[in-house]
This record gives C-alpha cells, sequence and structure tokens, in this order.
C-alpha cells in the first residue's frame, strides 16, 4: 500500500520521494537525474537490467494538478547507482563534483566494510562522543542481527536432527527394506502410521497399485523414479501348479524420498496426491 508523497534534500534541491508502510522511501528517479545532469531513459534501461536495483511506480500530483506515475528507486538502490554512475556523463559541474566525492567516500566506505569489518560516516563536527554513540548503535543492530541468525540456525537444527538420526539409520542398512519396516523406522521417529496406513497412503499418491494383480505392486512412475525393487517369489502348491509371489522393497533412495515427503505428517492424508 502506498504512503505519504514526502520531500527528500538531494544536491541542494529537495527531491520526491514516497514513504511507503515497511519505512521504505523510494525517491523519483527522472527529478534525480535531471538534477544532476545525467539523461534518464538511459539509467532507466540501465537499472532494470541490474539485480541488486529495486524499483517501485510512485503516484505524485504535478504543478498541473494532474497524477503522475513515476519510477521511483529505493534508498539502497539509490545509493548504490550513485557509486556506479559514470561522471563523465554529468552535465552539472557542481553535480560533477558532488558525486565524485560521494563515490570515493563510498569506495572507503565499502573498503572498510570488507576488510575491517565495518564503516562509520564521520564528519569534522563530529565530537569523539558522537562518532562513539554512534559506533555502539550500529554495534547494537549488528549483535542483535547475529544473535537472531543464531537463534534461527539453532531452531533449524533441532528441527533437522530427528531426521538427520533418521537419515543415518536408513544409510547404515543394507539397501533395501520392507514397506512395514519403513513403516516401523516412521513410527519410532515420531509419526503416526503402521504398516497398513503406509501400504494405503502409497497406493493413495500413486505409487503402488490398488487393486487386482498390481495391488501393492510398485507403479511404472515409482519404478522409474528408483524408489522400489521387486521381489520375486515362486510358489509351488498343492496340486503342483506355480504362481509368482511379488513384494515391493524400499530402496534406499526410496526410504529417503518418503522421509522427505511424509516426515512430520502426524495423521498423514490418505487422499490420491496428498
Amino acid at each position: 500500500m502506498n504512503g505519504d508523497i514526502v520531500e527528500v534534500p538531494f544536491n541542494g534541491s529537495m527531491m520526491i520521494a514516497q514513504r511507503f508502510d515497511d519505512g521504505e522511501i523510494y525517491a523519483a528517479l527522472k527529478p534525480i537525474c535531471e538534477n544532476i545532469g545525467i539523461a534518464y531513459n538511459g539509467q532507466w534501461e540501465r537499472l532494470k537490467r541490474t539485480p541488486w536495483a529495486t524499483v517501485r511506480i510512485i503516484r505524485t500530483v504535478g504543478a498541473d494538478g494532474k497524477q503522475r506515475d513515476m519510477v521511483a528507486i529505493s534508498r539502497k538502490t539509490l545509493t548504490m547507482w550513485l557509486a556506479t554512475i559514470d561522471t563523465n556523463r554529468l552535465s552539472d559541474e557542481q553535480a560533477r563534483h558532488n558525486v565524485t566525492v560521494y563515490q570515493k567516500e563510498a569506495a572507503e566506505a565499502l573498503d572498510k566494510y570488507f576488510n575491517e569489518g565495518g564503516a562509520i560516516r564521520v564528519s569534522d563536527a563530529d565530537s569523539d562522543e558522537d562518532i562513539m554513540a554512534r559506533a555502539v548503535l550500529v554495534a547494537q543492530k549488528t549483535i542483535k542481527q547475529k544473535n537472531q541468525q543464531i537463534a534461527e540456525q539453532q531452531t533449524r537444527i533441532v528441527e533437522l536432527e530427528p531426521k538427520a538420526r533418521f537419515a543415518d539409520a536408513v544409510a547404515a542398512s543394507d539397501g533395501t527394506c520392507l514397506v512395514g519396516e519403513l513403516a516401523k523406522m516412521l513410527r519410532q521417529n515420531g509419526m503416526d502410521i503402521g504398516q497398513n496406513r503406509l501400504f494405503r497412503l502409497l497406493q493413495a499418491d500413486g505409487y503402488l497399485g490398488k487393486s487386482g494383480s498390481n495391488r501393492n505392486v510398485p507403479t511404472q512412475r515409482a519404478m522409474d523414479l528408483g524408489l522400489f525393487r521387486i521381489k520375486e517369489t515362486t510358489v509351488t502348491h498343492a496340486d503342483g501348479h506355480t504362481t509368482v509371489s511379488r513384494t515391493p522393497k524400499v530402496t534406499g533412495k526410496g526410504q529417503r524420498y518418503f522421509i522427505d515427503r511424509y516426515w512430520g505428517r502426524a495423521q498423514p492424508s490418505l487422499e490420491a496426491g496428498a
């Protein structure tokens, strides 16, 4: 949702900008280009090809009272864009000087950020106390961000630990297992499922046949994925005729596949494609 139109100082003038609900300010690109004396169309085309550029459309009201949509760039994009402009293209002499000074300062800040761990902007008017206070604020923000990253990583590790133990158990197995054995492993690791329910789930999801001679036989799709092997056993009956019994065995790849697919389902759905 759009916010209020605001004016921000730039190169001795006031530029049109808009503050959005997320707090981000986007500055209209065309007035900035006109202010520093560089062709707008060329810069707009360049930004459209640039992966780090964030662009929005803002609606402004001109001096004639008519509403106009304008291309606007985020503060981060403005900061990077100014640092990459070819100053030889700037027709305004004062703007060329200001952007050159800015680019030198930006290069120094980037060098300190990447090689010394951070950069703090200071001026001759800043006292030691001002600089120290600014440094403390930057440090506090950095520590907060790092602590949040660590907490998110620890949460992720806790979530993945049971699955990792399960994957290790699969890797240590002899390769294939029966569907009932896979159901037992899933149940031991917190999934509410037994052999019959797992058979029905695999049928519903199209991995095993549902009826007739193909009941519980791996489908062509499952075989193409390498999820099963079929163990065939010849059975000789009392009257002398023989039949072939086909038993599906889940491959190591299949075990990992179904762990990824069904892990965390307390009550797995038996609807097709679930």
